[in-house]
């Protein structure tokens, strides 16, 4: 499969009580012309990926209405989109929506992080789109194992198209999942709710990455934190 074929096969898939930010629009946020501007980023990272030989894919579990559902970048925030370019080799990403530029925490993390791995990698979840409570479109919830599996399909050809070496499960929910569907992987913890510590220690250690001079990390919310102190 192509990227461009992925990228169709990805925006032609709907389902109840989620949001596919490369074939939905956001009435909130969203510019007119976001599904599309999400479809062009997308189909750019993966062409990069295979032009880079990414040899890694980072997998978690599926989108937050502060992140991916923006920017159709898994894992990435607006504020961070430069650096999912810069990662890849300088790619046009474009910003899909209005108003203020919003921050995630999550993303602040692994993108602090993935700036001391500087080697690219392919970032995905187990289930691609942002599941939300009925009614409350800015709500996160997990996804159910039947959604799971009526997109098991996109996932298993983005491995295929990719071929990476390895898959790094972030959190233990996306490494059960990946088990289940019989996929081999490296688990490391998701750095919410006060997993900062081990996701870092986990990353580092898999990159030989020596994390003592760990420089002020960027936070949503305008919070900062040095890696210390994140490993505290």
């Amino acid at each position: 499969m192509t990227p461009a074929k992925f990228v169709n096969a990805v925006a032609d898939t709907s389902l109840p009580t989620t949001f596919n930010p490369w074939r939905d629009t956001c009435v909130l946020h969203d510019r007119a012309d976001a599904a599309i501007r999400r479809r062009e980023n997308l189909e750019r990272m993966l062409i990069a990926a295979i032009d880079a030989r990414v040899e890694t894919m980072w997998i978690a579990r599926d989108l937050g209405y502060r992140g991916g559902r923006r920017t159709g970048v898994p894992l990435t925030d607006e504020v961070h989109l430069s650096s999912a370019s810069s990662l890849l080799g300088g790619i046009e990403l474009a910003r899909a929506t209005e108003g203020p530029i919003v921050a995630e925490r999550t993303a602040a993390i692994i993108w602090r992080v993935l700036g001391r791995v500087r080697q690219p990698v392919m970032l995905w979840n187990v289930f691609p789109f942002h599941p939300h409570e009925a009614g409350s479109q800015l709500s996160n919830r997990c996804h159910t194992r039947a959604e799971r599996l009526a997109t098991w399909p996109l996932l298993q050809a983005l491995v295929e198209m990719l071929r990476p070496r390895q898959i790094v499960a972030i959190g233990r929910d996306a490494q059960k999942a990946l088990g289940d569907l019989g996929l081999p992987t490296i688990g490391v913890r998701h750095p919410s709710y006060g997993g900062q510590r081990e996701f870092i220690e986990g990353i580092y250690s898999l990159y030989g990455v020596d994390g003592d001079d760990e420089p002020s990390l960027p936070l949503a919310g305008g919070y900062t934190c040095t890696a210390k102190s994140a490993l505290a």
